[in-house]
């Protein structure tokens, strides 16, 4: 979910474009490239958004338009209680040997 803060732009979800502004409230769901989402600065001043997010401990992004995805999960705690971190990305087509 995304709040904008300032400015304006659009919001591309899937193929569809929506234009957004200042005190717009953003929901993009889960899924494949018909629900992918980038906010994108078409106004003239700078766009500022807040971004919320359930940050779940395993999360798996797609990058359509790159081919590419992303994984990241928590591994464990620090010592000084930090998370740690594992992220991994790759190319669709990439084939892995495990």
């Amino acid at each position: 979910m995304f709040f904008v803060l300032q400015g304006s732009g659009e919001v591309r979800i899937g193929e569809a474009r929506y234009p957004v502004r200042t005190g717009d409230v953003i929901a993009c769901p889960a899924g494949g490239k018909e629900t992918a989402h980038q906010i994108i600065n078409t106004g003239i001043e700078e766009l500022r958004y807040l971004a919320v997010s359930t940050e779940h401990c395993l999360e798996m992004a797609q990058y359509p338009d790159s081919g590419k995805f992303a994984v990241g999960a928590v591994v464990g705690t620090a010592p000084d209680g930090t998370q740690q971190r594992v992220i991994f990305i790759g190319n669709e087509d990439q084939q892995f040997n495990f």
